[in-house]
């Protein structure tokens, strides 16, 4: 009876018997799916992805439900105002909690005529040159090696299809092992990203029992500069507006009106040279108020082994801005940059003329303590200091034109809010301990990102603690030209999922 009993326990585990593995075979098993994972990689990155293209969404949808459905997962698109979300799920525990995974599919927009290949969506095999120039190299044999040094250039192989396969690839492992993970599994796959994802707080709105978790762990982002296996608590959230100078009502012959109509980039120039000082700190009122971080809080996030004259170095700069004491630091405040500036022409194009408009586009990049609205409001406050008045349509009316000396526009919103999880919270020391059993090591620890991620409205109405875990090596040139992925990260990528998969909560 009592050899009856101890089996009928053992059957009631079952999957239970899913305790963690060792480094050793962790290493192994992923070693051995490797290239198998890579061509997956190569042939997911073939699939554009742009998220404005909904024919885009719909085949990168249609190639990742396949792998879910492979994998025993149930799978479900949930549109919400036209836009699909594909969510999968499998219960492999009654009487254990539910993790929810967050994976970004889109990418950037990929502009061919900036890449170092033919095609940003033909994965491209290359190796660093003795120069230091990455030259591309031939895909090897399925049973050749694969140097770890070697990386895979297309768009979104880093941000983030490489990040989601490192996950999918994990449960393949599992599942080819006879092994599930110690808990059960929720994932959502977002499709525009990078776009703000405007429909997701709708979807989490409408949908919390799809959604519902015990916590979130996130699958997208860089690592630290060190390239260590990183855990980040927190993102920044972003606003973004649009600056519009007005000049003349069309463009301007230089010779025949220079000296008497204004130019707009000269206005626009002076406007924006006035936001910052030459240590880079916002000179707008009231920009940084709520921030103060006490020396426990300093001592805590620059606990971080990084090092602001090699991180300078690396970028190539001689000396970074001054926001923060160090570049932790510097990330709890709240951003504001220029990211793309417009006015006539350039290059073989000039020509002699005053341009009609000058156009700066401003991304903010927030921290739980700053409100996004506030800030737009402060920046209108500001350019309205500046002397201008600002006009509410697409360009001034006629009777503005002979009122107004300065006329300009001023477009913005917030697209989500920052969030940040406790360094302390139980999310983090059970990701800390599944990370430490595979590298044999602790994490790097950061308690925020210097970019967005749309996961605030998983806090503010699921409530879920999250966690980001990085896999993409930190020079990958995400969001620009030449966006790589590190094979060697690609593989560590991998096993970090087996170990977090199979890591009890």
């Amino acid at each position: 009876m009592r050899i009856l009993l101890l089996f009928c326990l053992f059957l009631s585990l079952g999957p239970l018997a899913s305790q963690r593995w060792s480094a050793q075979k962790i290493s192994t098993l992923a070693a051995a799916r490797f290239p198998a994972a890579v061509q997956e990689l190569r042939d997911f990155v073939a699939v554009p992805n742009d998220g404005h293209y909904p024919e885009q969404i719909e085949a990168n949808m249609d190639w990742v439900r396949r792998k879910l459905e492979r994998l025993d997962l149930d799978t479900e698109v949930v549109a919400v105002n036209g836009i699909p979300f594909l969510l999968a799920e499998r219960a492999y525990h009654p009487d254990q909690p539910w993790i929810l995974f967050y994976l970004q599919i889109d990418g950037q927009p990929a502009d061919a005529s900036q890449w170092e290949q033919t095609d940003p969506f033909t994965a491209t095999l290359k190796a660093r040159g003795e120069d230091g120039t990455w030259q591309a190299i031939d895909w090897p044999a399925a049973d050749a090696p694969l140097d770890p040094e070697w990386r895979v250039f297309g768009r979104s192989t880093s941000d983030s299809k490489g990040p989601a396969l490192s996950l999918l690839n994990a449960l393949a492992i599992l599942q080819a092992e006879g092994k599930v993970p110690a808990y059960n599994i929720k994932l959502i796959l977002d499709f525009q990203e990078e776009m703000s994802s405007p429909q997701l707080p709708e979807l989490v709105r409408q949908h919390p029992d799809k959604l519902a978790a015990d916590r979130l762990v996130v699958m997208d982002g860089t690592r630290h500069v060190s390239n260590l296996p990183t855990l980040t608590f927190g993102a920044r959230g972003i606003a973004t507006t649009t600056l519009r100078v007005f000049g003349p009502r069309q463009p301007m012959h230089s010779g025949q009106y220079g000296n008497f109509v204004p130019n707009p980039v000269f206005r626009l120039s002076k406007l924006l040279a006035g936001m910052k000082d030459d240590d880079g700190r916002v000179l707008i009122p009231g920009w940084y108020d709520g921030i103060y971080l006490s020396d426990d809080e300093k001592r805590r996030m620059n606990n971080v082994p990084e090092h602001a004259d090699s991180i300078a170095a690396q970028v190539g700069i001689a000396r970074p801005e001054r926001v923060g004491g160090t570049y932790q630091e510097a990330l709890a405040y709240p951003t504001l940059n220029v990211r793309g500036l417009k006015a006539a022409y350039v290059g073989g194009a000039a020509r002699t003329i005053i341009p009609e408009e000058a156009i700066a586009m401003i991304d903010i990049r927030l921290v739980p303590e700053s409100d996004g609205e506030r800030l737009l409001q402060l920046l209108h406050d500001y350019v309205r200091q500046q002397g201008y008045h600002l006009v509410k349509g697409e360009a001034p009316t006629e009777t503005e034109r002979r009122t107004y000396d300065k006329l300009a526009a001023l477009y913005g919103k917030v697209s989500y809010a920052a969030y940040r999880t406790p360094l302390e919270a139980p999310i983090g020391a059970w990701l800390d301990r599944a990370l430490t059993n595979v590298f044999e090591t602790p994490p790097v620890k950061m308690r925020t990102t210097g970019g967005s991620q749309p996961i605030s409205p998983f806090i503010t109405t699921l409530g879920l603690p999250a966690v980001s875990v990085r896999i993409p090596n930190p020079d990958n040139n995400i969001h620009a030209a030449d966006e790589n992925l590190r094979l060697g990260n690609f593989m560590e990528g991998i096993r970090t999922c087996i170990g977090i998969l199979l890591e009890e909560l």
